[in-house]
Protein backbone atom coordinates (compact mmCIF):
# COMPACT_ATOMS: atom_id res chain seq x y z
CA UNK A 1 0.00 0.00 0.00
CA UNK A 2 1.24 3.49 -0.83
CA UNK A 3 2.49 5.57 2.08
CA UNK A 4 0.34 8.45 0.80
CA UNK A 5 -3.03 8.15 2.55
CA UNK A 6 -5.84 10.64 1.96
CA UNK A 7 -8.44 9.23 4.36
CA UNK A 8 -8.12 7.01 7.42
CA UNK A 9 -11.30 5.18 8.39
CA UNK A 10 -11.55 4.77 12.19
CA UNK A 11 -13.81 2.09 13.64
CA UNK A 12 -14.21 1.48 17.39
CA UNK A 13 -15.42 -2.10 17.81
CA UNK A 14 -16.46 -3.97 20.93
CA UNK A 15 -17.85 -7.49 20.39
CA UNK A 16 -18.60 -6.91 16.70
CA UNK A 17 -17.14 -10.12 15.24
CA UNK A 18 -20.32 -10.84 13.29
CA UNK A 19 -20.63 -7.36 11.78
CA UNK A 20 -17.06 -6.44 10.86
CA UNK A 21 -16.48 -8.74 7.83
CA UNK A 22 -19.37 -7.30 5.84
CA UNK A 23 -18.63 -3.74 7.02
CA UNK A 24 -14.99 -3.94 5.96
CA UNK A 25 -15.98 -5.41 2.60
CA UNK A 26 -18.37 -2.48 2.07
CA UNK A 27 -15.60 -0.02 2.90
CA UNK A 28 -13.32 -1.72 0.38
CA UNK A 29 -16.02 -1.30 -2.28
CA UNK A 30 -16.92 2.29 -1.36
CA UNK A 31 -13.31 3.50 -1.33
CA UNK A 32 -12.05 1.66 -4.40
CA UNK A 33 -9.66 4.03 -6.15
CA UNK A 34 -8.97 6.05 -2.98
CA UNK A 35 -5.72 6.17 -1.06
CA UNK A 36 -7.05 4.96 2.27
CA UNK A 37 -6.44 2.87 5.36
CA UNK A 38 -8.80 1.35 7.91
CA UNK A 39 -7.96 1.33 11.62
CA UNK A 40 -10.21 -0.92 13.68
CA UNK A 41 -9.83 -0.66 17.45
CA UNK A 42 -10.74 -3.89 19.22
CA UNK A 43 -11.98 -2.25 22.41
CA UNK A 44 -11.58 -5.05 24.94
CA UNK A 45 -13.87 -7.46 23.10
CA UNK A 46 -14.79 -10.74 24.76
CA UNK A 47 -15.93 -12.40 21.53
CA UNK A 48 -13.89 -13.31 18.41
CA UNK A 49 -13.47 -9.72 17.18
CA UNK A 50 -9.66 -9.77 17.33
CA UNK A 51 -9.37 -13.19 15.68
CA UNK A 52 -11.77 -12.17 12.90
CA UNK A 53 -9.80 -8.99 12.24
CA UNK A 54 -6.53 -10.92 12.10
CA UNK A 55 -8.08 -13.37 9.62
CA UNK A 56 -9.28 -10.52 7.39
CA UNK A 57 -5.83 -8.93 7.51
CA UNK A 58 -4.17 -12.25 6.66
CA UNK A 59 -6.55 -12.79 3.75
CA UNK A 60 -4.98 -9.84 1.94
CA UNK A 61 -6.86 -6.75 3.07
CA UNK A 62 -3.73 -4.61 3.07
CA UNK A 63 -5.30 -1.27 4.15
CA UNK A 64 -6.47 -2.82 7.46
CA UNK A 65 -4.60 -1.89 10.65
CA UNK A 66 -5.63 -3.45 13.97
CA UNK A 67 -5.35 -1.72 17.33
CA UNK A 68 -6.20 -3.62 20.51
CA UNK A 69 -7.31 -2.55 23.98
CA UNK A 70 -6.83 -5.31 26.56
CA UNK A 71 -9.82 -3.83 28.44
CA UNK A 72 -12.63 -1.67 27.12
CA UNK A 73 -11.73 2.03 27.24
CA UNK A 74 -14.79 3.35 25.43
CA UNK A 75 -15.67 4.80 22.05
CA UNK A 76 -13.99 8.19 22.46
CA UNK A 77 -10.68 6.74 23.63
CA UNK A 78 -10.74 4.23 20.78
CA UNK A 79 -11.27 6.99 18.23
CA UNK A 80 -8.59 9.15 19.85
CA UNK A 81 -5.99 6.36 19.80
CA UNK A 82 -6.82 5.54 16.19
CA UNK A 83 -6.59 9.20 15.17
CA UNK A 84 -3.15 9.48 16.74
CA UNK A 85 -1.97 6.41 14.83
CA UNK A 86 -3.64 7.37 11.53
CA UNK A 87 -1.66 8.52 8.50
CA UNK A 88 -4.47 10.14 6.53
CA UNK A 89 -5.12 13.83 6.00
CA UNK A 90 -8.78 13.13 6.81
CA UNK A 91 -10.41 10.89 9.41
CA UNK A 92 -13.68 9.11 8.68
CA UNK A 93 -15.37 7.66 11.77
CA UNK A 94 -17.87 4.80 11.57
CA UNK A 95 -19.55 2.67 14.20
CA UNK A 96 -18.52 -0.99 14.25
CA UNK A 97 -22.10 -2.29 14.28
CA UNK A 98 -22.69 -1.70 10.57
CA UNK A 99 -25.52 0.80 11.04
CA UNK A 100 -23.51 3.50 9.25
CA UNK A 101 -23.36 3.00 5.48
CA UNK A 102 -19.85 3.22 3.95
CA UNK A 103 -21.50 4.10 0.63
CA UNK A 104 -21.96 7.61 2.06
CA UNK A 105 -18.19 8.16 2.27
CA UNK A 106 -17.52 9.12 -1.37
CA UNK A 107 -20.11 11.91 -1.21
CA UNK A 108 -18.60 13.25 2.00
CA UNK A 109 -15.10 13.16 0.51
CA UNK A 110 -16.38 15.05 -2.52
CA UNK A 111 -17.55 17.85 -0.21
CA UNK A 112 -14.08 18.44 1.23
CA UNK A 113 -12.50 18.28 -2.22
CA UNK A 114 -14.96 20.76 -3.74
CA UNK A 115 -15.29 23.29 -0.95
CA UNK A 116 -15.88 26.22 -3.28
CA UNK A 117 -18.95 24.53 -4.78
CA UNK A 118 -20.72 24.11 -1.45
CA UNK A 119 -23.61 26.54 -1.11
CA UNK A 120 -23.48 27.79 2.46
CA UNK A 121 -22.66 30.90 4.47
CA UNK A 122 -18.86 30.54 4.25
CA UNK A 123 -18.10 29.58 0.64
CA UNK A 124 -14.44 30.57 0.82
CA UNK A 125 -13.45 28.86 4.07
CA UNK A 126 -12.06 25.30 3.85
CA UNK A 127 -14.20 22.54 5.36
CA UNK A 128 -12.96 21.07 8.64
CA UNK A 129 -15.82 18.68 9.47
CA UNK A 130 -18.57 16.93 7.53
CA UNK A 131 -21.06 15.74 10.14
CA UNK A 132 -23.46 12.97 9.18
CA UNK A 133 -27.18 13.42 9.84
CA UNK A 134 -29.21 10.20 10.06
CA UNK A 135 -32.41 11.28 8.33
CA UNK A 136 -34.11 7.90 8.79
CA UNK A 137 -33.13 6.42 12.17
CA UNK A 138 -33.26 2.62 12.51
CA UNK A 139 -32.89 2.40 16.30
CA UNK A 140 -35.21 1.29 19.07
CA UNK A 141 -37.82 3.73 20.35
CA UNK A 142 -35.97 4.18 23.66
CA UNK A 143 -32.70 4.96 21.89
CA UNK A 144 -34.40 7.47 19.57
CA UNK A 145 -36.04 9.16 22.58
CA UNK A 146 -32.74 9.41 24.42
CA UNK A 147 -31.10 10.84 21.31
CA UNK A 148 -33.81 13.46 20.81
CA UNK A 149 -33.55 14.52 24.45
CA UNK A 150 -29.76 14.75 24.33
CA UNK A 151 -29.75 16.60 20.99
CA UNK A 152 -32.32 19.14 22.17
CA UNK A 153 -30.45 19.86 25.41
CA UNK A 154 -27.08 20.02 23.69
CA UNK A 155 -28.37 22.28 20.91
CA UNK A 156 -29.89 24.70 23.42
CA UNK A 157 -26.70 24.94 25.49
CA UNK A 158 -23.97 24.78 22.84
CA UNK A 159 -25.77 26.28 19.83
CA UNK A 160 -23.68 24.03 17.58
CA UNK A 161 -26.19 23.95 14.68
CA UNK A 162 -25.97 20.16 14.55
CA UNK A 163 -29.18 18.12 14.27
CA UNK A 164 -27.53 14.75 15.01
CA UNK A 165 -24.24 14.98 16.88
CA UNK A 166 -24.57 11.32 17.90
CA UNK A 167 -24.20 10.08 14.32
CA UNK A 168 -21.07 7.94 14.18
CA UNK A 169 -20.38 8.82 10.55
CA UNK A 170 -18.18 11.92 10.36
CA UNK A 171 -15.32 13.17 8.21
CA UNK A 172 -12.82 15.30 10.13
CA UNK A 173 -9.56 16.93 9.16
CA UNK A 174 -6.97 15.03 11.20
CA UNK A 175 -4.92 18.10 12.13
CA UNK A 176 -8.06 19.78 13.48
CA UNK A 177 -9.11 16.70 15.45
CA UNK A 178 -5.74 16.42 17.16
CA UNK A 179 -6.12 19.99 18.45
CA UNK A 180 -9.29 19.08 20.36
CA UNK A 181 -9.20 18.45 24.11
CA UNK A 182 -9.43 14.76 24.97
CA UNK A 183 -11.96 13.48 27.52
CA UNK A 184 -14.20 10.44 27.78
CA UNK A 185 -17.30 10.82 25.57
CA UNK A 186 -15.68 13.63 23.58
CA UNK A 187 -16.90 12.03 20.33
CA UNK A 188 -20.43 13.20 21.20
CA UNK A 189 -19.30 16.83 21.05
CA UNK A 190 -16.99 16.91 18.03
CA UNK A 191 -19.12 19.50 16.12
CA UNK A 192 -19.14 21.91 19.07
CA UNK A 193 -15.43 21.39 19.73
CA UNK A 194 -14.52 21.91 16.06
CA UNK A 195 -16.56 25.12 16.00
CA UNK A 196 -14.85 26.19 19.24
CA UNK A 197 -11.66 26.29 17.16
CA UNK A 198 -13.53 28.18 14.41
CA UNK A 199 -13.53 25.25 12.03
CA UNK A 200 -16.11 25.12 9.24
CA UNK A 201 -18.72 22.36 9.46
CA UNK A 202 -21.11 20.97 6.84
CA UNK A 203 -24.05 18.76 7.84
CA UNK A 204 -24.61 15.97 5.32
CA UNK A 205 -27.61 13.56 5.23
CA UNK A 206 -26.56 9.92 5.48
CA UNK A 207 -28.21 6.52 5.52
CA UNK A 208 -28.85 4.57 8.71
CA UNK A 209 -29.43 0.82 8.90
CA UNK A 210 -30.65 -1.80 11.33
CA UNK A 211 -28.01 -3.64 13.35
CA UNK A 212 -27.57 -7.04 11.72
CA UNK A 213 -26.12 -8.97 14.67
CA UNK A 214 -25.17 -8.57 18.32
CA UNK A 215 -26.32 -5.93 20.78
CA UNK A 216 -25.47 -2.26 21.26
CA UNK A 217 -22.30 -1.66 23.27
CA UNK A 218 -22.17 2.13 23.05
CA UNK A 219 -24.75 4.90 23.25
CA UNK A 220 -27.31 3.41 25.62
CA UNK A 221 -29.70 5.56 27.64
CA UNK A 222 -27.56 5.42 30.77
CA UNK A 223 -24.57 6.75 28.81
CA UNK A 224 -26.73 9.54 27.39
CA UNK A 225 -27.72 10.63 30.89
CA UNK A 226 -24.14 10.50 32.13
CA UNK A 227 -23.28 12.66 29.11
CA UNK A 228 -25.20 15.57 30.64
CA UNK A 229 -22.25 16.15 32.97
CA UNK A 230 -19.94 16.22 29.93
CA UNK A 231 -22.32 18.68 28.28
CA UNK A 232 -21.82 21.19 31.07
CA UNK A 233 -18.06 20.69 30.79
CA UNK A 234 -18.10 21.41 27.04
CA UNK A 235 -20.36 24.43 27.64
CA UNK A 236 -17.74 25.74 30.07
CA UNK A 237 -14.93 25.11 27.55
CA UNK A 238 -16.76 26.96 24.79
CA UNK A 239 -17.49 29.95 26.99
CA UNK A 240 -13.87 30.15 28.16
CA UNK A 241 -12.26 29.88 24.73
CA UNK A 242 -10.28 32.80 23.30
CA UNK A 243 -9.14 31.32 19.99
CA UNK A 244 -10.80 33.80 17.64
CA UNK A 245 -7.56 35.65 16.87
CA UNK A 246 -3.91 34.78 16.33
CA UNK A 247 -0.96 36.85 17.54
CA UNK A 248 0.92 38.88 14.95
CA UNK A 249 4.69 38.63 15.04
CA UNK A 250 6.16 42.10 14.94
CA UNK A 251 9.50 43.04 13.45
CA UNK A 252 11.86 45.80 14.47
Amino acid sequence: MSESVFVSVLIPAKNEAQNLPSLLNEIRTALAGEQYEVLVVDDGSTDDTLRVLQQIKASGFEPLRILHHAVSLGQSTSIWHAARAARGEWLATLDGDGQNDPADLPGMLALVRNTGQVNDRNPGQPVTLVAGHRVNRRDTASKRWASRFANALRSRMLKDATPDTGCGLKLIQRAAFLQLPYFDHMHRFIPALIQRHHGRMIVHPVHHRHRQAGVSNYGNLDRALVGILDLFGVWWLVRRTRLNAQPEEMTG
